[in-house]
Formats: C-alpha cells, sequence, structure tokens
C-alpha cells in the first residue's frame, strides 16, 4: 500500500523514541529490536498494534531504524506471527498499563455505548469512532475490527430496542393502533382514512374507495403551486393529525436520530414494516408522522407565500398587457401623436386652438373622442392591477387561502404585528358570511401596515350613508399580502412547523447556560464593550495601512470624482498555465476518452462511498456489490439526465424495477451528501502536493440555474434567467472540487446559503476564506461570517460608490489620520446601538 510522505514535524513528534522507552528496547538485537521498537510507538500513538506492514510508512521505518541504530531493511525480517511478538505485545501493553478486551469487557462497552452514545447517534462508523475513543480512555486495547463491529451493531440494536420501547410507552392505545393501521397491522385503516378525510373539501386526489393507501398519501411529495396542491396538502396534514401524536413525544430525541428514523420509515414498504417488531414498527411511523407533520405545515406555508405572490403578479402581466392592447386599439395614434408634437414645436408661441386643433384631422372632436377612450378603457394602472387581483382572489385562490386559516395556527412574538394576527382572527370569524360587502358595525377591524398607503382607499369605503367601512374581501387581500410578508422575515410563525417555527426555537436550548463556552468557541469577547473595542482597533490599523499602502498600488485609486471615489483598473485574463495543453494532450493518448459510468466505477472502488448506504437504510439481504451497481446505475440515470429507464436498458442483469427500488430506498439526499464527502476527502488525500500544490482554504460559490417542469413546489419563475427551474447553489475550491451543494428558492439569499455551505460541508477542508455575490448583501455577509471565523471575500457592485466608515465622530483630524483615504469616507459608525440593545436585554 502507497503511503502520502510523512512530514518531518510528524515524524519528530510521533515516532521519536523517548528516553523512558530506551530501557524496554535494551537487550533486543537486529530485527527484533527494530520491529519492537515501532510496535511500541505505534501503539502510543493509535492504541493498538498495527496488523501488518502495510500499515507502516517507508519514512516510518526508515526514521525509527536511525533512532535504534538498525538497518531499515532488518523490518522485513521480523515474525508477524508466534510467540516472540506476543512477548512484545505484552511487554508493551504492561508499559502503557493497557489490557486485552474481554467478553465481559465488550458486554459492557455495548451497554455503555447503548447508554451514552447510540442513543443519539445512529451511525455506524460515528458509533465507532466514540467506541475507539472510550477503549483508549479506559485503556483498553481495541479487539479484531470484526469485533468490534458487533459490539457496534449490538449497541445500536440495544438502544433502538430502548427507544422503542420507551416511545411506545408514550402513546395512547388509540393512537398507537392507528399508527399500526397505517401498515396493516391492524384492522383499523378505515377508520383512519375516514377520520383523515372528516371536514374537508374533496379535492379530487383522494380516492374514496377502500384501497385508498392513506400511508402513501401521507408521504407523497406536493405539487405545483396551485389551489390544487393546497387543498390536497391541507388534507394530507388532517390525515397526519388524525393519528393523534401526544405533544413532546419525541422531545429528548436527538435530531439526528429522528432524522434517521424518518429516513428508514419513508423508504420500507408496508410488507417491510410489518416484519419489525411491533414496538420498533410503530417507532419508526410514529418518528415519520412527527416529522413529516412539520414538513406538511412548512410546505402549506410556503404555498401560501407564494399563492399570494402569484395572485399579484398575475394581475400585474395580465393589466400591463391590456393597456398595452388598448394603446395598439387607437388608430392612428401615432399619426396623431406625432402630427400634434410637430405643429407644436413649429409655432410653440400660438394658441393651442389655432395650431393643434387643424393640424389633427377631425380637429377638436378627433380630440376629445381620444380623452373620452382613455378615461373609459385606459385607467391607472395601479387601480386596474388592484381590481384585477381583487376579482383573481375572490373567484379562485380565496378558498384555499381561508382554508389555511382554519388549518395553520399563526403567533407573533413581536407586538408591531399582533394587529396581523388579530385581523386573520377577523377574517377567520366571518370567513363564511355569503356576499356582504363590508364588516358589520360595530366589528373592529385591525389596522396593520396592509391597510394604509396605497391600499388605503379600496380598503376604507364610504357607504350609502357616509359612514366609514371596511370592504371584506379588499381587507382579506391585504391582509394576506401582510401575512406573507412578515412569514417571510419570521416576525410570523406557524405552530408545528419547522422552517417557520418560532424564532426563540432557532438558538439551542442551552445557549444561555452555555454563553461562556459559545463565546469561547466563536473566539469573541462577552462584554460587548470589549469586543466593540477591539472593532475599533481593527478599523484604525485597516485603514492606517490601506492609507499608506495606497500610493503603491496600481490597481486602485481614491479621488474625488462625480462618478465615485474609488477606482479600479480592469483585470486581464489570466495567462494559460504552462504545459496545460501538454499534458491534456498525454491524457488523451493515454486513456482517450473515458465513459463517465467508468469515472463513477473508479471513484466508487477507489473511495468506498457507497458504505455510508447502510447506515440509513438499515439492513439488506442484497449483496454488497449488486446494491453498488445498481446504485452506480442510479446514480449515472439522474446525474446525466439520461434517465432510470435508459440506463436499466444497457448490458447488465439489473431491471427498471430493481433500479428504482435501490433508489427510493438507499438514494436518500443524506446518502447522497455522505457520497460527496467522501469523494471530495479522497479526492484531497490523494493530490500531490508536487502536481496540485499545498491545500488551499478558499472556496468560490454561486448558483446555477436548472430548468425544470412546473411540477413542484420547488420549482419558480426567475426573472434574472427568465424561465422555470430551480438553483443549485455551489461551493468549489481552486482545484474545482465541489465541496458542497444544495437546491435554492428564486427568491432566497444567496447570502445565507453561501454560509450554509461554508459551515456545513462536511468535507476535511477548512474554509477560511469565501468568493461570492452577495448580491446587495455585503454588510450582513461581513457581520454574520467575522462572527462564525472566516472571511467574506465579496465581489461588490458599483464599488466606486462605496463609502469607507470613520471609527469615531469625536475624533479630531481624522482626515488628517487618512487624508489619501478622505474622498471615499462617510460618517461614523453608531457604536452606542450595541450598547442600548446591551441593556434591553
Amino acid at each position: 500500500m502507497e503511503h502520502p510522505p510523512i512530514h518531518i514535524d510528524e515524524l519528530v513528534e510521533y515516532w521519536t523514541i523517548l528516553d523512558e522507552e530506551r530501557s524496554l528496547i535494551a537487550g533486543k538485537r537486529d530485527a527484533t529490536r527494530l520491529g519492537f521498537a515501532i510496535l511500541l510507538k505505534f501503539y502510543t500513538q493509535h492504541g493498538r498494534f498495527p496488523r501488518g506492514r502495510s500499515e507502516l510508512p517507508d519514512d516510518v521505518v526508515e526514521h525509527v531504524a536511525k533512532q535504534v541504530q538498525v538497518p531499515a531493511s532488518e523490518f522485513g525480517f521480523y515474525e508477524w506471527s508466534g510467540s516472540t511478538i506476543e512477548y512484545h505485545r505484552s511487554q508493551i501493553r504492561t508499559h502503557l498499563g493497557f489490557r486485552t478486551c474481554t467478553t465481559a469487557d465488550a458486554t459492557k462497552l455495548a451497554v455503555w455505548l447503548a447508554e451514552h452514545v447510540a442513543h443519539a447517534e445512529r451511525r455506524p462508523e460515528r458509533v465507532r469512532e466514540e467506541l475507539l475513543k472510550h477503549l483508549r480512555e479506559e485503556r483498553i486495547e481495541p479487539p479484531t475490527p470484526g469485533r468490534i463491529s458487533r459490539i457496534v451493531a449490538s449497541a445500536l440494536h440495544n438502544a433502538e430496542v430502548t427507544w422503542s420501547m420507551r416511545i411506545t410507552s408514550r402513546l395512547s392505545p388509540e393512537s398507537t393502533q392507528r399508527i399500526g393501521a397505517l401498515v396493516g397491522l391492524d384492522d383499523v385503516s378505515r377508520a383512519v382514512t375516514e377520520a383523515a378525510g372528516a371536514d374537508q373539501e374533496p379535492t379530487g386526489e383522494t380516492p374514496e374507495d377502500d384501497d385508498f393507501d392513506v400511508l402513501a398519501f401521507i408521504k407523497s411529495a406536493p405539487g405545483n403551486v396551485s389551489l390544487e396542491s393546497m387543498m390536497t396538502e391541507i388534507r394530507k396534514l388532517a390525515a397526519v393529525r388524525a393519528i393523534v401524536l401526544p405533544p413532546g413525544l419525541f422531545a429528548d430525541v436527538a435530531p439526528k436520530v429522528m432524522a434517521s428514523w424518518r429516513a428508514r420509515a419513508a423508504v420500507e414498504a408496508s410488507s417491510h414494516m410489518r416484519t419489525h417488531r411491533r414496538e420498533l414498527t410503530v417507532l419508526l411511523l410514529a418518528a415519520l408522522i412527527h416529522e413529516r407533520e412539520r414538513e406538511i405545515t412548512d410546505t402549506l406555508v410556503e404555498l401560501l407565500i407564494a399563492t399570494v405572490h402569484r395572485i399579484k403578479a398575475r394581475a400585474d402581466s395580465k393589466v400591463t398587457k391590456e393597456l398595452i392592447n388598448a394603446f395598439k386599439r387607437v388608430t392612428g395614434k401615432e399619426n396623431i401623436l406625432f402630427k400634434v408634437a410637430d405643429a407644436a414645436l413649429g409655432q410653440p408661441d400660438d394658441p393651442v386652438r389655432a395650431v393643434i386643433f387643424p393640424a389633427v384631422s377631425g380637429g377638436e372632436q378627433t380630440l376629445r373622442e381620444l380623452v373620452h377612450e382613455f378615461k373609459t378603457k385606459g385607467p391607472a394602472y395601479q387601480t386596474t392591477v388592484q381590481t384585477t387581483l381583487r376579482a383573481s382572489y375572490t373567484n379562485h385562490y380565496r378558498r384555499g387561502l381561508i382554508a389555511l386559516l382554519d388549518t395553520l395556527e399563526f403567533r407573533s412574538n413581536n407586538t408591531a404585528f399582533q394587529p396581523v394576527i388579530e385581523a386573520l382572527e377577523l377574517i377567520r370569524r366571518y370567513a363564511k358570511a355569503g356576499n356582504t360587502t363590508y364588516y358589520p358595525r360595530g366589528e373592529v377591524a385591525p389596522e396593520h401596515r396592509g391597510t394604509a398607503g396605497e391600499w388605503e382607499d379600496l380598503v376604507f369605503r364610504k357607504d350609502r350613508r357616509g359612514r366609514r367601512r371596511v370592504v371584506r374581501m379588499v381587507y382579506e387581500i391585504v391582509t394576506f399580502q401582510a401575512l406573507r410578508d412578515a412569514l417571510r422575515c419570521k416576525e410570523i410563525w406557524v405552530v408545528g412547523a419547522h422552517s417557520f417555527r418560532d424564532p426563540e426555537e432557532d438558538l439551542p436550548k442551552d445557549f444561555a447556560a452555555r454563553r461562556v463556552e459559545n463565546y469561547a468557541e466563536l473566539r469573541k469577547p462577552l462584554d460587548p464593550r470589549e469586543f466593540i473595542a477591539e472593532l475599533k482597533a481593527e478599523m484604525r490599523a485597516e485603514l492606517e495601512a490601506l492609507d499608506t499602502a495606497l500610493p503603491k498600488l496600481d490597481w486602485v485609486a481614491i479621488s474625488e470624482r462625480k462618478s465615485g471615489a474609488i477606482k479600479l483598473t480592469k483585470i486581464g485574463p489570466a495567462e494559460e498555465p504552462r504545459n496545460l495543453r501538454k499534458i491534456k494532450k498525454e491524457v488523451s493518448r493515454r486513456w482517450g476518452s473515458v465513459p463517465l459510468i467508468d469515472m463513477l466505477k473508479e471513484a466508487v472502488l477507489r473511495t468506498g462511498c457507497l458504505k455510508a448506504v447502510t447506515s440509513v437504510a438499515g439492513g439488506s439481504s442484497l449483496k454488497p456489490e449488486v446494491l453498488a451497481e445498481r446504485l452506480m446505475l442510479a446514480i449515472f440515470g439522474y446525474g446525466t439526465n439520461t434517465g432510470i429507464r435508459a440506463v436499466a436498458s444497457g448490458g447488465h442483469a439489473h431491471s427498471e424495477d430493481d433500479i428504482r427500488y435501490v433508489r427510493r430506498r438507499y438514494l436518500t439526499p443524506q446518502i447522497a451528501t455522505d457520497i460527496a464527502i467522501a469523494i471530495a476527502d479522497a479526492t484531497f488525500s490523494a493530490r500531490e502536493v508536487e502536481l496540485w500544490g499545498e491545500g488551499t482554504t478558499t472556496v468560490a460559490s454561486d448558483s446555477t440555474h436548472v430548468r425544470a417542469y412546473d411540477q413542484n413546489i420547488f420549482t419558480e419563475w426567475h426573472s434574472r434567467y427568465g424561465g422555470r427551474g430551480i438553483l443549485i447553489y455551489w461551493h468549489i475550491e481552486r482545484g474545482s472540487m465541489v465541496v458542497h451543494s444544495q437546491t435554492l428558492r428564486a427568491s432566497a439569499s444567496e447570502v445565507h446559503a453561501m454560509i450554509e455551505g461554508a459551515v456545513r460541508h462536511g468535507t476535511t477542508m477548512k474554509v477560511e476564506g469565501n468568493y461570492v455575490d452577495s448580491h446587495g448583501q455585503t454588510e450582513i455577509g461581513f457581520g454574520v461570517t467575522r462572527l462564525l471565523g472566516f472571511d467574506l471575500l465579496p465581489r461588490i457592485k458599483q464599488i466606486n460608490k462605496v463609502k469607507l466608515y470613520r471609527v469615531e465622530s469625536g475624533e479630531s483630524g481624522e482626515s488628517e489620520l487618512y487624508p489619501r483615504l478622505t474622498p471615499a469616507m462617510t460618517r461614523p459608525i453608531k457604536w452606542e446601538h450595541p450598547h442600548a440593545a446591551r441593556r434591553f436585554r
């Protein structure tokens, strides 16, 4: 096995024989002396003995051989079995205070893992890491890999049994019976189906026959943004709530464990579920129902936001088109406009009646008819949009939005948005009031942000007796628009949601108790005054450094200009790396065109990235090699957009149904993420420094628009790309390796996606800088990335107009301190605001 070269610092730190260790080596000669020394240093570092010569790099053997004054070639004569090596191992264990793992130790380790690790971590590789760490702390030598795997499997099984018994005991007999009915454990599925459809309007999506599969209905993905999808999701949420899970059922369960149970239940068929112990089946289904309730609630909120936006956008589009058509219907209007302009310019000082009227065919009467046509067929744009929006809402979308008010519970922690909450309650009370135009007299309609401004004249109208009344339908429209805006910034949240949950739950529950530890992890002081003092000192240092270096910088200039103080020179194209064409030519000569499926196969074989599959999907009757082949075909079909049907027609023994089953059961988003991380880490490890250079710590991130049919809730119209689809946001390091990818909505913040990928990419790469187009959110990005400990490197548009903040307002002679920066400087930062916030807390 070929090992990467080991740095001299690592050799000195881990492979240098200490003085107290030389007494153990004394009396041994040649291969025995060298072999013992290497075993001793390996055990000191890893807490176990090497399994063979392949685990020991040549650099290590050479380094240790020099210290014991034995030729490195002698190591080849060291015997890896027999009484000599067993005696050496016993000596080393005694010296370091270790002992072998007994059967009693294995039993205790399995119990300890189940209680302290496996209850909150379901991935075998992570449990294995904690086991090895615990063994080292307890000074126990790790057993064989097979025995470790059995201990880990036993711990995971015991933890699962404990959880299943605990969760089942918290459920009422009725809830347990309803859960079992989802997979046919009890003959009450019809009762669940009827409960799911109670008091809900039929949508055409849910069959009324006895074969209706409630579980499949709950698992199903949402459709596109439409009234039909909204009503289907409402019915789906009713089906979930009909199970009646008690509050706090999974309050003490770690999110990762919940995610693993949910993923397992989502991919297993009902027939597989029935083969488990009853308690385990109930546990998995309860976890799925609990998570799906939050997911469906989030989906309904997203549908609400998208629907309200769509009503407004379509009204704008429709009115614009109608006004353009109305303009085109005026016969000869262009000629009339030209003649009027020509006559006015020719005789600007003469009366209109003497100059303008004669220039138009028909004279004054034609102009009067033109004005009359505009007043009757071309009303003001905004008024027409509002009227069209009202008609669209009343005739189509209102049914779904009103149903949402009966399904979702909205709350707010901000008193400024309480009027919106009260307005929603008013709308819900009078939702079935018929065709009444106004709310009843004496009913107080809360005024909020939506009722003011351009909508005020339509919301409040005087009736025949001159009394100020509130128009119901218009009030509903503006309230839903205000609700949409508040939901997007979480000023209003939804009970039972996840993404739109109470913002107070975004921080960990123990954040306040662990404030000192959390601030230390961020390397930030607890005292805001100390934090501000550090910022001021850093600002002064950086401003002074820029002011001093500015004359030497030929790519930037700062001076008084109308277009802006800062001016950057354009960067020319980068030169092509030397020998790049020669390398490409040689690669092409040696290997030619390598099929993508072969590249995928080699990546799987060399990295072992598919080992992560079993950690989510559980056990399987498929052989590992068969499972790997079907997964590769599924990945290839999706990754190349070839499709599973086309891939299944190739020359192999796997049918389309086989590939689709494996994709559905095993290829989850978490598995895809784990596979990508494994490939990235293996790539970083395999790179040669001479060819690729030292590892980089910066990434660049941006989005790619992928066109998609309007068949799901994620597909959106994007104005910049001019079509429907989704955005995929990438983080790529200098060597063109993708370290993170995520889907992104067209209306989402790219700065948020950048921070998410830089912090949670999961690879071994340490990200210290991120190049990104911040899309006008540079200040927010700078603040968050500084707290998280990496640098934001944004592409700032209109940098010529960017201003540099001053440090203090009371500092005298600040313009003299930084004379070269004065044209680009603006007001000082208002440092008193953090103090006020601190006092308020």
